[in-house]
């Protein structure tokens, strides 16, 4: 290896380096249950006021 291959490698490195920490950074949490639609709650019929599942 030389001198020329030594330094694309170093710089690609340091490139995906600062890549990485910047998308592990620059990551937003999503909030669960935003609006509503964790918990939905039945409104009408026999099982009012009960919070609706999707198990079958």
């Amino acid at each position: 290896m030389n001198k020329f291959e030594f330094k694309n490698l170093v710089k690609n490195l340091e490139h995906s380096l600062k890549e990485k920490t910047l998308f592990k950074i620059l990551r937003k949490e999503v909030e669960i249950g935003a609006n509503g639609t964790q918990d939905y709650v039945v409104k009408k019929g026999i099982n009012k006021n009960t919070i609706a599942t999707t198990r079958q």
